[in-house]
């Protein structure tokens, strides 16, 4: 069988998408009992730092029967001027699976061409397709379903608004996107997925959360661009997620926030810390949703 990578959201179809988050959700609730990582080993590389992802890989390959192997960008080859396809070929030879956080997207794309383990995207610039699966079965979790509801993005046109707007696309709900002018998401991946479901792209957070099921935001200066922050502080002025906002939303919308969160600048701290938020739920689920994942492409 050809091994798979999993490195955006519409590597998997739609029916793979629904299966892997109902085998996450089995996973959660303790029915599924199974070992089929058992003798097997992840290759996590980290060119950015990381809590969530890692753990969560870390955690899953256990409770998989597997074992993951750390490394940071740092401590390898890599590190010191080793080519992407070199590294790629060697691990290959050694390990099961590889989970690779960094930043050009390009790179895994390389990584993932000349490995002959799958690849798994732990984050990109471009894209978070790990952390949208999550959101997408917290979702599930609020609303039983997908289906018919709205997602309000308020923010960056980010990877995880990329994510998002491919998520989309490849299941159908609608989304709204409301981001400053000079903070759009990727041109190709917005044109791909409007033209396969309902995408609104506004600069009023106010209209993009009218009626919206989910409201979800990031911080506004990713890993990387701390240098751009002032700039950033104020072309987001006014895309704060509030109470007044979340008002705005559906009676019973949920929150999301991939975290970590700087409270007072993207989200307020009663929104944060309020009813609708499903945030905690949202960072656990990381850790079921990476073990479907290594289930389904290295089990």
């Amino acid at each position: 069988m050809p091994k798979r990578d999993f490195l955006a959201i519409p590597d998997f179809t739609a029916a793979e998408l629904l299966a892997l988050l109902g085998l996450a959700a089995r996973m959660k609730s303790g029915a599924y009992r199974e070992r089929p990582l058992a003798g097997k080993t992840l290759a996590m590389i980290f060119a950015k730092s990381s809590t969530r992802t890692r753990v969560s890989f870390e955690v899953g390959a256990l409770q998989l029967g597997g074992h993951a192997l750390f490394l940071s960008s740092r401590d390898i080859q890599l590190g010191r001027g080793e080519p992407i396809r070199d590294t790629a070929r060697v691990l290959s030879r050694m390990v099961d699976g590889i989970m690779i956080r960094t930043f050009a997207h390009a790179d895994v794309e390389e990584l993932a061409r000349y490995a002959t383990v799958p690849v798994i995207n732990g984050l990109t610039d471009l894209l978070h397709p790990c952390q949208i699966l999550a959101d997408l079965l917290t979702i599930i979790e609020a609303f039983g379903t997908l289906k018919g509801k709205t997602v309000a993005w308020i923010g960056d046109g980010n990877n995880m608004c990329n994510s998002w707007l491919n998520a989309a696309g490849s299941l159908g709900f609608e989304l709204r996107v409301a981001c400053p002018a000079e903070y759009p998401p990727d041109p190709a991946i917005l044109e791909r997925n409007a033209a396969r479901t309902a995408v609104l792209v506004t600069r009023a957070p106010a209209e993009a959360a009218l009626g919206a099921h989910v409201v979800t935001t990031d911080v506004a200066a990713l890993m990387g661009q701390e240098g751009e922050a002032e700039q950033r502080a104020r072309a987001f002025k006014g895309y704060l997620v509030d109470e007044a906002l979340m008002q705005r939303a559906n009676p019973k919308a949920i929150f999301l926030h991939c975290l970590p969160a700087h409270r007072g600048e993207e989200v307020t701290e009663a929104v944060l810390e309020g009813p609708q938020s499903r945030v905690w739920d949202e960072a656990e689920n990381r850790l079921h949703v990476q073990k479907a994942l290594m289930a389904t492409l290295m089990g």
